[in-house]
């Protein structure tokens, strides 16, 4: 899909009220490694939603290359179902997405999902274990697994939320390595919980710390963004 499509859609889903929240990122990537030409701002929409036969989870990544725009668009749509009370759920997942007219292979996940939350939602940890087909991968092996656990903890009466997701998977990179590992974990201030500040003051102000092992580049790197969030 042609970046300027993705985003029309993204901004369609979020005026229908689905999006709960939308994050700006500053990635100093170039800065720091000398990663890219230039360090470069992304935008997130999130959006997360339980209802009465699990919960629909999907967010979209789009990456503004200085004065040519969009340079990259990524997204993920996750499903998790279930018909009974226990913990488990079903889980099915789509991934894919573009960087400078390069399109990834379409990734789909089937599998399944613990997630454990407390009785007031203000922590919860989810892991799920799942079959990965990965479209147009670089040895013609697109059978593989991918390992994921999501978190998020509200702490100091919701003044501080510590959320984040890291995956672990098998692919053959084009750095010659198989395995691959990211992780994103985020902090946010909630300025909205300062006394005396509005209740519908609804923006955040965090960071994220972009953990990646042989994904974008080969090696281990680490690379903070600093970030606002909407929530709606």
């Amino acid at each position: 899909m042609k970046p300027f499509l993705l985003l029309f859609f993204v901004l369609c889903a979020a005026s229908a009220g689905q999006a709960q929240n939308l994050q700006l990122h500053y990635d100093p990537r170039h800065t720091l490694y000398n990663i890219g030409e230039r360090d470069f701002l992304t935008t997130t929409v999130e959006m997360f939603k339980p209802d009465r036969w699990g919960s629909t989870f999907f967010f979209v990544d789009l990456d503004y290359n200085g004065d040519r725009g969009v340079g990259g668009a990524y997204w993920e749509i996750a499903r998790d179902l279930k018909f009974w009370q226990l913990p488990v759920a079903l889980h099915v997942e789509y991934n894919g997405g573009l960087v400078e007219g390069y399109s990834f292979g379409n990734a789909f996940l089937a599998g399944v999902a613990y997630n454990c939350d407390n009785s007031d939602f203000s922590r919860g940890l989810s892991l799920s274990l799942n079959y990965k087909y990965i479209q147009k991968t670089i040895d013609g092996r697109p059978h593989s697994f991918q390992i994921t656990a999501v978190w998020y903890l509200h702490a100091a009466n919701g003044l501080l939320s510590l959320t984040g997701f890291a995956d672990f998977w098998r692919e053959m990179s084009p750095f010659d390595t198989r395995f691959i590992f990211l992780a994103e974990p985020q902090a946010w201030l909630n300025l909205n919980k300062i006394k005396g500040a509005p209740a519908d003051f609804d923006l955040s102000v965090g960071a994220e710390v972009k953990l990646r092992h042989n994904f974008e580049q080969k090696g281990f790197y680490v690379i903070p963004t600093f970030a606002l969030k909407w929530t709606f």
